[in-house]
């Protein structure tokens, strides 16, 4: 099973205090070793997920920020990432996994940035009945591994809901979302993929929950031809 290497986290460290091209350049030989070392362990995940999931792409972000619209100038990015995207249109949610030294490192699952009409079916399925939600939310499994959700909210209720709805709570979020944090030396351990796929797999019964209601109008009927 692929491992992140100490080294990897190491030169992110390195980078994190040499944030400049020039600097970047002269070490570009030993970035392109740690990327293609941390694109076999996105792969090794990758595997493990398909055993119990349907992944359509896998991602690995690039290290070159845009800085564009930043007061932040600085040209790369101080981790490495990926994300593992399921088959659409029939599964939602997706996967995601960043990479950084002194304790930085986490996972995150859900609904990033949903797009409006998947914010609204979901509000309004929420509306007309929150308790399947509730329970998967509430499940052993799942609250071991990811705890409470996450996610901006609006700061009073959606137009068109009522803001004295009992479920307010998951009706006002912008986004559904889990994240969970690892210290350096639990993403260094031989087993780390694994423990990366057990994190995943446990949010299944909320990603199939999730992809029921997108995949289907109020009436229940498949919106997928």
């Amino acid at each position: 099973m692929q491992q992140i290497p100490a080294s990897a986290l190491e030169f992110l460290k390195a980078l994190e205090k040499n944030n400049n091209r020039d600097w970047f350049d002269e070490y570009k030989s030993e970035f392109k070793q740690k990327e293609q070392q941390m694109k076999q362990f996105y792969q090794t995940v990758e595997t493990l997920l398909q055993e119990h999931d349907s992944i359509e792409k896998t991602k690995a972000y690039r290290i070159y920020r845009d800085v564009r619209f930043s007061k932040d100038k600085t040209p790369y990015k101080k981790h490495f990432a990926a994300s593992f995207t399921r088959k659409k249109p029939e599964l939602r949610g997706g996967y995601y996994l960043h990479i950084q030294p002194n304790n930085k490192s986490f996972l995150g699952v859900g609904f990033w940035n949903p797009e409006k009409d998947d914010l609204d079916r979901i509000r309004k399925e929420i509306a007309i009945d929150a308790q399947e939600m509730r329970v998967i939310l509430c499940g052993k499994n799942l609250q071991k591994h990811w705890g409470e959700i996450e996610g901006k909210r609006l700061k009073t209720s959606p137009r068109g809901f009522d803001k004295n709805h009992p479920d307010i709570d998951l009706i006002n979020l912008k986004q559904y979302i889990f994240t969970q944090n690892f210290k350096d030396k639990e993403v260094l351990t031989a087993d780390f993929a694994e423990t990366v796929n057990q994190y995943f797999k446990a949010i299944r019964p909320f990603f199939d929950y999730m992809s029921e209601v997108l995949t289907t109008n109020l009436n229940g009927e498949s919106l997928i031809d």
